[in-house]
């Protein structure tokens, strides 16, 4: 059985996933440059689910070249809005607009996860879930962004399921540790494998 992996993000909920499951792991961040690798990947029209699973692994086989036979595990979550990319907001003025498209809107949460070792990919997976938002007056919305931090919102999108943003879904079809940004229990199964 495997004793420890590292995770190549430093995502606070990831990290609180894998705690939960009791599977012990140390962070070590990628430091990938992620909007450089998402409007390389645009241009060459890839889609949202693409750039999800490629991010993914370009993180965990990062940190794996520098981690001789370690288990590392990147992930990476993004919104597909009818084949749009939206991506984390980098300002509230970003987080307002992205409100606004997804508002009385369904969406896909598409998150991705790698496993590497010594540099290359060795297992990987993709989950979706479909959120299908309330249509919200231009008040409503302002006074939910006003709710949330600058951490949690430029941490986790506009919207953090386990708090204050499950107000803001008519409907929620899929998995909430996929919404999360990981999906642990197809990591549970491999990991298991090993």
């Amino acid at each position: 059985m495997l004793s420890k992996i590292i995770l190549a993000s430093k995502s606070k909920i990831r990290k609180k996933i894998l705690d939960r499951n009791h599977i012990e792991s140390e962070v070590e961040p990628s430091n990938v440059d992620e909007e450089i690798v998402k409007l390389s990947l645009l241009k060459e029209k890839t889609s949202p689910e693409m750039i999800s699973k490629n991010l993914a692994e370009l993180k965990a086989n990062k940190v794996s070249m520098k981690k001789n036979d370690e288990i590392v595990l990147g992930a990476d979550s993004v919104i597909d809005l009818d084949g749009e990319l939206i991506s984390k907001p980098e300002s509230r003025e970003e987080a307002i607009k992205i409100l606004r498209k997804l508002n009385g809107k369904s969406h896909f949460l598409i998150s991705s996860v790698c496993i590497s070792k010594n540099g290359s990919m060795i297992w990987n997976h993709t989950d979706k879930a479909r959120l299908t938002m309330k249509k919200l007056s231009e008040d409503e919305l302002k006074n939910y962004l006003s709710r949330i931090s600058d951490e949690a919102l430029y941490a986790y999108n506009v919207y953090q399921i386990e708090g204050e943003g499950r107000n803001l879904f008519l409907k929620i079809e899929g998995n909430e540790d996929t919404i999360m940004g990981l999906p642990i229990k197809k990591i549970k199964e491999y990991i298991g494998s090993l």
